[in-house]
């Protein structure tokens, strides 16, 4: 779609959540794992906060092969952090093997994310500043508008930013005040890493020339008012 010059916004993954005899119930997936001992612990310490039972467990050589049965809702998103988790070292396969009772919310985030609050063309000077607070998406020069996601926050809270915000020019100079502005390199997104980092409520805007991450709600206001009427 995207080569036909489609353009699109796609929301986060849901399972089909079913009712059986007054029962809430939710699809469940077999899932097998073979990491080096050394990185068993983190994954292990992973799929338990996605709602993941570990089944069985053996050890040979070195290489841990580990069981869970575990919610599909908890293995969406997680391949990305697995990877990293495991240096690439790892395998993971699963197959679905029916409903089973809903396992409960599964918080599958542990950031929040950095949100634009203005539009024009993003500034190293801003982003030198925001990078401290996380992992941006975006690099200098990149166009963003009110509502765009350009990033993610450590610290778990979502937060307005403004990243086209550039230094304040004055007459007076000083020695040390033009000092060099050093950007890592950003977190470039892709349509699977998309559909893995975004949360409930934003969309993955995909069209022929980039990807990006949206707030369904652009302005601060409409979303603070949605947060509101959830309440």
């Amino acid at each position: 779609m995207r080569r036909e010059g489609f353009e699109m916004q796609v929301s986060q993954p849901e399972v089909i959540i079913k009712e059986e005899n007054g029962v809430k119930t939710e699809p469940y997936e077999e899932l097998v794992i073979d990491v080096p001992m050394e990185f068993s612990g983190s994954v292990i310490e992973k799929i338990g906060k996605r709602r993941g039972i570990m089944v069985n467990m053996v050890e040979k050589e070195g290489i841990a092969r580990v069981v869970f049965n575990i919610p599909t809702r908890g293995l969406l998103g997680y391949r990305g952090e697995f990877i990293i988790d495991t240096k690439g070292e790892g395998i993971m396969s699963s197959r679905v093997t029916g409903f089973g009772e809903y396992a409960g919310e599964i918080k599958k985030r542990e950031y929040g994310s950095m949100t634009s609050m203005a539009a024009g063309k993003a500034v190293a000077f801003s982003l030198a500043n925001l990078q401290e607070r996380g992992i941006l998406y975006v690099e200098h020069g990149t166009e963003v508008y009110e509502g765009m996601v350009i990033g993610n926050v450590l610290k778990g809270e979502d937060m307005a930013v403004n990243p086209t915000k550039g230094k304040q020019l004055t007459n007076m100079r000083a020695s040390g005040t033009d000092e060099a502005i050093y950007l890592n390199p950003p977190f470039i997104l892709s349509i699977e890493r998309g559909l893995e980092v975004m949360s409930d409520d934003e969309y993955l805007e995909i069209t022929p020339q980039s990807v990006s991450l949206r707030k369904r709600y652009l302005t601060e206001l409409d979303r603070v008012k949605k947060e509101r009427t959830k309440k």
